[in-house]
């Protein structure tokens, strides 16, 4: 029996408004079938609409101390007061199994995640500009003024780190953003390693 290809594991960030949650839904949608989300844990509190399990595990700060103490967390940080945290197991088995996993996650579990997993692949979503960030923070209606100024504070921040990640999309256009970021997830599996029982076959017939 041959070896089966490990998964790619592609890592998406994006400060707050920046789009990525709408494009990992999207390309959700049209993947569902070779395409894993992993669902972070968080001590944040939930949202109206939101559910356990789906957007995220939701748990508290003892809870989550306590996972973080038995190394059960492949990254995990905190952000803006609450902790957020993706656990290792809703993801290494997948990836061993030869599943594709995208993970939704902040430039610091980006560091993380690539010291621990060197092959995943990183992807930043950027808004066009300041202002239109500004305008899609205001208009999502989930923050009062000094909470927006603060995401704006942490989002030149979190562009700074550009520089660290394989791929960098400007969400100018929702279509066009969700093309790009198609493209990355399809290129990454035409890599040889991904396809070497094919090309292994193939190979053969030349023998």
């Amino acid at each position: 029996m041959s070896e089966i290809a490990p998964g790619d594991l592609f890592i998406v960030s994006s400060p707050s408004g920046g789009g990525k949650t709408t494009l990992i839904s999207r390309l959700l949608t049209r993947h569902a079938e070779d395409l894993h989300f992993s669902v972070s844990h968080t001590t944040r509190a939930r949202r109206n609409g939101e559910q356990d399990g789906r957007e995220y595990h939701f748990t508290t700060p003892k809870d989550f101390r306590g996972m973080i103490g038995r190394d059960e967390f492949l990254e995990w940080a905190e952000v803006h007061g609450n902790l957020y945290g993706t656990a290792r197991k809703e993801v290494l088995p997948r990836l061993a199994a030869g599943q594709d996993v995208i993970l939704d996650i902040d430039v610091q579990g980006v560091r993380q995640v690539k010291g621990r997993y060197p092959a995943s692949i990183a992807i930043f979503i950027l808004p066009p500009s300041a202002a239109e960030l500004s305008r899609r923070l205001r208009a999502r209606g989930l923050d009062d003024d000094g909470q927006i100024e603060k995401r704006l504070a942490n989002a030149a921040r979190e562009i700074d780190e550009v520089p660290q990640y394989d791929y960098a999309i400007i969400n100018d256009d929702l279509e066009r953003a969700l093309g790009s970021l198609e493209a990355i997830v399809s290129a990454a599996r035409q890599r040889p390693a991904r396809l070497k029982d094919q090309l292994e076959r193939i190979r053969k017939q030349f023998r």
